[in-house]
């Protein structure tokens, strides 16, 4: 399956409206993005997208599939209760559902939502600091970072009003022991936010291999600098065309 396609699977195409194919191919990309930089945790970490509409319905990834095999056809259509809503040989993951679907159902803004278990940002998660102010990637970060205490798998539906509580109008979210978090309006926005949260985390796991005593922490003027630079965002619109180029040449079939 060169193409990244997966065989005996009904292409949607033609059969959704425009706009929840735009969404799927553009989900579908996340997926394979966070593959092709090697974020992945085999089956256990999601990505969901609200589809338009005031139905709150919204597209995670079937449970059981590699992110480098998910395509656009593949997502699966579910509602804030959980139940599928399309016809399809997959289900999804409950612990998705918990997050993804508290996150969704409070922020209106947060179309796309994305939570890894990379091997930095749960490192990191672990450290009782947080992140820190080292990277210009961290000083990115930090102004629209929240934090989220670790309760277990997100299996308990009870974790979700602390969860949406503990997340407030962030961007971005370390989820203590347990891994990364971001939302976006766009998907290309929550990717943006995850790869500068996901290399600030890579950078200070580097960092720190010297001590924490050795590290240089930015000073306080250049922090409070970076918060009014990025005040209105940093965007991601200009980088993810070349990343979907990218996918075309390395990850292909995504969008079928």
């Amino acid at each position: 399956m060169a193409d990244g396609s997966l065989g005996g699977l009904s292409s949607l195409k033609g059969q959704v409206s425009a706009e929840e194919w735009q969404v799927r191919v553009d989900l579908a990309a996340l997926y394979r993005l966070v593959a092709l930089f090697g974020w992945d945790d085999m089956i256990y970490t999601h990505i969901s997208a609200r589809l338009p509409g005031p139905d709150h319905h919204f597209l995670i990834n079937p449970y059981g599939l590699f992110f480098d095999e998910i395509t656009a056809s593949s997502l699966v259509k579910i509602d804030l209760n959980g139940a599928i809503l399309q016809e399809t040989p997959y289900f999804i993951n409950p612990a998705g559902f918990t997050i993804h679907s508290a996150i969704h159902a409070a922020r209106d803004d947060a179309h796309y939502v994305m939570h890894l278990h990379s091997d930095q940002g749960v490192a990191v998660s672990a450290q009782k600091e947080g992140l820190l102010p080292l990277s210009q990637h961290a000083l990115i970060c930090l102004p629209r970072l929240g934090y989220h205490d670790y309760e277990g798998i997100a299996l308990n539906h009870e974790e979700k009003d602390r969860l949406v509580h503990d997340m407030g109008d962030n961007m971005m979210m370390l989820l203590r022991n347990h891994g990364t978090l971001t939302v976006g309006k766009s998907a290309a926005d929550c990717w943006t936010h995850m790869f500068y949260l996901e290399r600030a985390c890579k950078q200070q796991v580097m960092a720190l291999s010297v001590g924490r005593e050795n590290v240089l922490i930015a000073p306080q003027a250049s922090q409070d600098e970076v918060k009014s630079q990025v005040s209105r965002g940093i965007g991601g619109a200009l980088a993810w065309p070349g990343c979907l180029r990218r996918l075309d040449r390395q990850s292909p079939g995504y969008d079928a």
